[in-house]
């Protein structure tokens, strides 16, 4: 039987991001200029990752599960592969954060979005333990919903100055994996790959 095609989009963006980072104006300008009739949802997420993930479970819960997918990045690649597990939609995690309640753990204290530096907020102890609760959940989900090439594709840069390439890989173990020679972080290229990446969405 044939996957349907998608109706509707999430995009979640990382750690200090915003709907204003290249890779989000990207995908969304695409989506508007060539998929008008898909529904298209980039959403500011707070620091809490309990809220976050409260926020992008009520924002979808009217979206048709069949239908919809999700793309996202560094600590949003996270979240894509904890949403896809609860919903078993197709998702595309760009450099994904693995262990984020580890890494992040580095980071307490008061933090400036990079699109906006006077935009500020403190990420707190707390989060840290929330991110854990949503590492549990991901460990929990994911032997039963194990990712398949037509369930997940990531694009993970071995020149990824802030997140180690290899975990990435093991995180996105299963699915059609895009392993750049070089690359950065932000995935600077992402030009490059949005044919692939959008080819796998099959957007309506």
């Amino acid at each position: 039987m044939d996957t349907p095609t998608t109706t509707h989009l999430l995009y979640l963006h990382g750690f200090r991001s915003s709907p204003l980072s290249m890779k989000a104006r990207m995908v969304g300008e695409r989506v508007r200029r060539e998929h008008p009739a898909v529904t298209w949802w980039c959403p500011q997420l707070p620091p809490s990752p309990r809220a976050a993930a409260d926020l992008i479970r009520q924002g979808t819960a009217a979206w048709p599960a069949e239908r919809l997918a999700v793309v996202g990045s560094s600590l949003g690649g996270f979240y894509a592969r904890w949403f896809s597990l609860h919903t078993g939609c197709r998702a595309v995690l760009l450099n994904p954060a693995s262990f984020p309640a580890r890494d992040l753990s580095a980071h307490i204290g008061e933090q400036a979005t990079w699109q906006n530096p006077e935009e500020r907020f403190f990420f707190e102890p707390a989060f840290v333990d929330e991110l854990r609760v949503l590492e549990s959940d991901i460990a929990r989900l994911a032997p039963a919903r194990p990712a398949t090439p037509d369930r997940l594709m990531a694009v993970i840069a071995k020149g990824d100055e802030v997140l180690d390439w290899r975990e990435m890989q093991a995180f996105c173990a299963g699915g059609a994996i895009r392993l750049l020679a070089g690359g950065d972080h932000a995935i600077s290229d992402f030009e490059a790959h949005m044919d692939a990446v959008f080819g796998f969405l099959r957007l309506a």
